[in-house]
C-alpha cells in the first residue's frame, strides 16, 4: 500500500514548516527551549492541517526519550496505563515522550490517569486539539501544561509548502511534474488554511498528470479539486463559533462590508440555519429599541430565507445584514434585563405590593380604598403614580435610555408626562 502524498512530504525539520513564524521563529521562546532540549508538557491547539502533529513529531525526534502516540478517538484507560507502566523500564530510562493526538476526546477519568506522571516529570506529553483546551480539557491537565495556538496557514504558506513538496516528490520519485503560477494561486487560496488539503488536492493531480502522460498541472485541473475547499466550518466546533462571532462583531460595528463576508463564508460552508438564529439574535441584542422596526424586518427577511432556501437565500439573508449593520445600534434592552436579572440572583425576589397581586388573592380584601391598585387608564395620559417594585428595591433602576433618537423621544415623552 502506497503512502499518502501528505504522510510523505510531511516537513523533517522545524526550518521545513510553512506557517507558525509565532512559533517557530529563530528568535521565538518556543523554538529555543525546544532546541535546548527543555521539552515541558505542552497542549498545541489550533485547525486541523496546520502543523500540529508535524511540529510535536519533529519534536520527539529532537529527543532522545521514548515515543509513544495514541489517538484520543481510539484510546482506552488501558492504553494509557499500559503505557505507563513501562516508566524505568528498559529503553525509557530517560523518561517517556507521549504525543496525545485529538486529546479532547478522552473523557475525565482518562486524562486524569496522567495527572500523577505528568505532575512528576516520568511522562511528558505534548497532545494536539481542534477545540478550545479551555473548554475541552479539564483543569487539572490545563494546569500541568502550556497551551501553544496554532494559527491558519495563509495562502502563501500554503503555496509554500505545496512547491516544497513537490520538488521533494520529484527529487524522490525521478519525476519532473510541475504546477503553473495560477495553479498554485489556486491550490493556495482554495484550500482554506488547510496544509492536508493542499496535499490532498495535490496528489489527486499528480495522479491525473501521470494518467494523460502531461507533467504540467493547469490551473483548470487545480479548480476541479478545490472548487469547495476553502470552506473550513465545522459545525459545533471553534470555526462554527469564530464565523458568527465575527458576523455579530462586524454587524454591531457597523460594517456592512466585513459582515456580509462572513454571512457568505456561512453561506458557503452550509451554515445558512446558524446564521439565521444569530441575524435574529442580533436584531433584538444589538438593534434592539435604536430601531425596533429592524425587529420585524429581519424576521420576515429570515422567513424568506426558510422557505425559498439556498441558493437564493442568500438575498434576503444579505439584506438583513445590511439592514442590522446600517441601523443606529442599542444594547439598552440587553443591559435592563441582565440588571435586573442579576438583583433577582441576589435574593430581590421581595414581596410585591399587594394591590399588584390577582383580584382573588386575600390581600386584596384587606386594603383600605386609597392603597388600592390605580387603573391607569383611568388618570390623565394613561399613566398615575404608584409603586410596582417590592420595597426593599423600590428605587432600584435597571433601564436607561438609550441616546439614539426613538429612545430620546420616548425619554421626552414621559418626562413630560410623569412631570405633570
Amino acid at each position: 500500500m502506497s503512502q499518502p502524498l501528505r504522510a510523505s512530504m510531511r516537513p523533517i525539520t522545524l526550518d521545513d514548516v510553512c506557517g507558525q513564524k509565532h512559533l517557530l521563529s529563530k528568535d521565538s521562546v518556543f523554538r529555543q527551549r525546544i532546541e535546548a532540549g527543555v521539552i515541558q508538557n505542552m497542549i498545541f491547539y489550533g485547525p486541523s492541517g496546520v502543523g500540529k502533529t508535524t511540529v510535536a513529531s519533529i519534536i520527539a525526534k529532537m529527543t532522545d526519550r521514548k515515543l509513544f502516540k495514541l489517538n484520543g478517538t481510539q484510546s482506552s484507560t488501558a492504553d494509557i496505563k499500559d503505557i505507563i507502566s513501562q516508566i524505568n523500564t528498559f529503553g525509557c530510562e530517560n523518561g517517556i515522550l507521549l504525543y496525545l493526538d485529538e486529546i479532547q476526546y478522552l473523557n475525565k477519568k482518562q486524562q486524569q490517569s496522567l495527572l500523577e506522571v505528568l505532575e512528576d516529570g516520568s511522562v511528558t506529553m505534548i497532545a494536539s486539539t481542534t477545540e478550545n483546551p479551555y473548554f475541552a480539557v479539564f483543569n487539572a491537565i490545563l494546569s500541568r501544561a502550556t497551551v501553544f495556538e496554532f494559527k491558519p496557514l495563509s495562502a502563501e504558506d500554503i503555496a509554500e509548502g505545496i512547491e516544497k513538496s513537490l520538488d521533494r516528490y520529484n527529487r524522490e520519485n525521478g519525476t519532473k511534474y510541475a504546477l503553473t503560477e495560477t495553479a498554485v494561486k489556486t491550490l493556495s487560496m482554495g484550500c482554506g488554511g488547510d496544509m492536508r488539503k493542499s496535499f490532498n488536492a495535490l496528489e489527486l493531480l499528480i495522479a491525473a498528470a501521470s494518467y494523460s502522460g502531461d507533467n504540467v498541472i493547469t490551473d483548470t485541473m487545480a479548480k476541479q479539486v478545490t472548487q469547495r475547499s476553502a470552506n473550513r466550518f465545522d459545525n459545533g466546533g471553534d470555526e462554527h463559533y469564530n464565523l458568527l462571532s465575527a458576523l455579530q462583531k462586524s454587524i454591531r460595528g457597523s460594517d456592512e462590508n466585513a459582515a456580509l463576508h462572513y454571512l457568505a463564508r456561512l453561506l458557503e460552508a452550509d451554515g445558512m440555519l446558524p446564521a439565521i438564529r444569530r441575524i435574529l439574535v442580533i436584531a433584538c441584542e444589538d438593534i434592539g429599541l435604536a430601531y425596533p422596526r429592524a425587529i420585524s424586518a429581519v424576521k420576515a427577511c429570515c422567513d424568506i430565507a426558510l422557505q425559498v432556501g439556498m441558493p437564493e437565500a442568500r438575498i434576503p439573508l444579505a439584506d438583513a445584514v445590511i439592514l442590522l449593520a446600517t441601523a443606529p445600534k442599542s444594547n439598552s434592552g440587553e443591559t435592563a434585563i441582565d440588571r435586573a436579572a442579576a438583583v433577582v440572583r441576589n435574593g430581590g425576589f421581595r414581596d410585591m405590593p399587594p394591590y399588584l397581586k390577582d383580584a382573588h388573592n386575600p390581600a386584596q380584601s384587606g386594603l383600605a380604598d386609597g392603597e388600592k391598585y390605580k387603573y391607569p387608564h383611568s388618570y390623565p395620559n394613561h399613566w398615575v403614580k404608584q409603586q410596582y417594585l417590592p420595597d426593599e428595591i423600590k428605587d432600584d433602576v435597571y433601564y436607561e435610555f438609550g441616546e439614539n433618537r426613538t429612545e430620546q423621544a420616548a425619554k421626552t415623552y414621559w418626562d413630560n408626562i410623569k412631570k405633570r
